[in-house]
């Protein structure tokens, strides 16, 4: 997994820059969570489970998820 990748694709989701965003960056609301959420298991073709995606704060959270689930 490449953690610029995942940066993108959550800048894009935010319409900001990748460069300002940092892995204890907090997501704005559910809304930025659902969409960061469904763009990122689209590219990584994986499904988060409810739980964690309700759990989910930060980027951080996000990438420590798809290390996880990616390196199985």
């Amino acid at each position: 997994m490449d953690e610029t990748v995942v940066m993108q694709i959550i800048a894009d989701q935010l319409h900001i820059s990748a460069d300002s965003l940092r892995e204890e960056t907090s997501f704005a609301d559910s809304l930025d969570v659902f969409q960061i959420i469904s763009a990122l298991e689209e590219a990584y073709d994986i499904e988060f489970e409810n739980d964690e995606a309700e759990n989910m704060k930060t980027i951080g959270d996000a990438l420590d998820y798809i290390r996880r689930v990616v390196e199985k």
